[in-house]
C-alpha cells in the first residue's frame, strides 16, 4: 500500500531498520545512484498542497540527500528552484532537476565549490537572472569526514574544507542573497544534532554545527527589521550518500540504531521541515532550530 506524507503510519516500521540497510563503499561526497539502497527523498510519496506557490528557491547540495527531498518537496508545492552541486555530482544534479521539472516548475542547475566566495556570488546571480527573483535560501549543502583519532587525525586540508563548505559558504551566500530578498523572504540552514551532542570523530564537523545554530539565532535578530525570517532544521541520523562515503563500515551498519525511533531518518522525512520554515504558515517563528532526530534530545 502507498502512503504519502499525509498518511498515519507506525514511525519505527516506516523505513529500514538498521540491520536492513546497505551503503555500499564509495569516496566521499557520495553518489545516489551508487547507494544498493537508495534514500527514498519523497519521489513516490511527498504529495503538494501549494503551499509554495510562485516562490523562487536556492537549494545548496540538492543533488542528494536532505537537499533533493527539499527540492522535490519545494518544487510539489509549487516553488521553482535552483540546484548547487559540485561538478562530480552532475548525474545526481540531473535526477533532482528532473524532479522538479516533472512537478511542473523551472530547475536551474549550478556547478561549482560553494568553498569560494566568487561562486556563491554567482549562484544568488542566476537565481535572480533565471528564476526572476529569490524568495528562499536554504543552505543545506556540508561536508563532513570522520576520524576515528579525533584532534590529531584531522589535517589542516580537511579542517579548513569542512570550515568553509559548511560556514563561510553560508555566510558568503547569505550575504549575497539579502539584498535581493522582499519582505516575507526566509533562509533556512541545516544544522545537525552534532551541534548539541558533538561525536569525538566528527569533532571539526560538529564545531561547524554548532556555528550554524549561533549564526542562525544572530542572524534572525538581524534581518527581523527587514521582514526575513531566519530559522535553522537540526537532523538527526539520516541515510543519505554521505553516510557510507564518510564513515567507516561498521558504523554505516549500525547507523541510526541509537535513535529511539531505532532507525535512520529518510530524507523525505525531512522535507516538511524545511516547507514549513519556507511557507506562510510560519510567520511568527524565526531564529528557532527544529530537530528532526528520531527522539534523540537535542540539549
Amino acid at each position: 500500500m502507498s502512503h504519502d506524507q499525509h498518511d498515519r503510519q507506525d514511525p519505527q516500521e516506516q523505513f529500514r531498520t538498521p540491520d536492513e540497510q546497505t551503503g555500499g563503499r564509495q569516496s566521499a561526497p557520495g553518489k545516489t545512484w551508487q547507494m544498493p539502497d537508495a534514500p527514498d527523498h519523497g519521489e513516490e510519496s511527498y504529495r503538494g498542497t501549494g503551499r509554495l506557490t510562485g516562490r523562487r528557491a536556492v537549494v545548496t547540495g540538492g543533488d542528494s540527500g536532505i537537499g533533493r527531498a527539499v527540492t522535490l518537496a519545494f518544487a510539489r508545492e509549487g516553488a521553482d528552484v535552483l540546484i548547487t552541486y559540485l561538478p562530480e555530482e552532475k548525474a545526481d544534479a540531473e535526477e533532482s532537476a528532473r524532479l522538479v521539472r516533472d512537478a511542473g516548475r523551472t530547475a536551474v542547475t549550478v556547478a561549482g565549490d560553494i568553498r569560494e566566495e566568487a561562486h556563491c556570488q554567482e549562484v544568488i546571480r542566476r537565481a535572480v537572472d533565471e528564476l526572476g527573483g529569490l524568495d528562499i535560501l536554504v543552505n543545506n549543502a556540508a561536508h563532513q569526514m570522520s576520524q576515528a583519532g579525533g584532534i590529531t587525525d584531522i589535517s589542516t586540508e580537511q579542517f579548513d574544507r569542512v570550515l568553509k563548505t559548511n560556514l563561510y559558504a553560508m555566510f558568503w551566500l547569505c550575504k549575497a542573497a539579502v539584498p535581493h530578498l522582499a519582505p516575507g523572504a526566509t533562509i533556512i540552514n541545516t544544522a545537525s544534532i552534532q551541534a548539541y551532542q558533538p561525536s569525538p570523530d566528527l569533532l571539526d564537523y560538529a564545531t561547524t554545527k554548532a556555528g550554524i545554530v549561533n549564526f542562525t539565532k544572530g542572524l534572525a535578530q538581524n534581518l527581523a527589521d527587514q521582514g526575513i525570517r531566519v530559522n535553522c532544521v537540526a537532523p538527526g541520523p539520516v541515510w543519505t550518500p554521505l553516510i557510507p562515503a564518510t564513515m567507516p563500515r561498521e558504523k554505516v551498519e549500525s547507523f541510526g540504531a541509537d535513535v529511539p525511533l531505532g532507525r535512520a531518518g529518510q530524507p523525505a522525512e525531512l522535507a516538511p521541515a524545511y516547507v514549513f520554515f519556507a511557507s506562510q504558515e510560519s510567520s511568527y517563528v524565526t531564529g528557532e532550530v527544529l530537530g528532526v532526530t528520531g527522539g534523540k534530545p537535542l540539549a
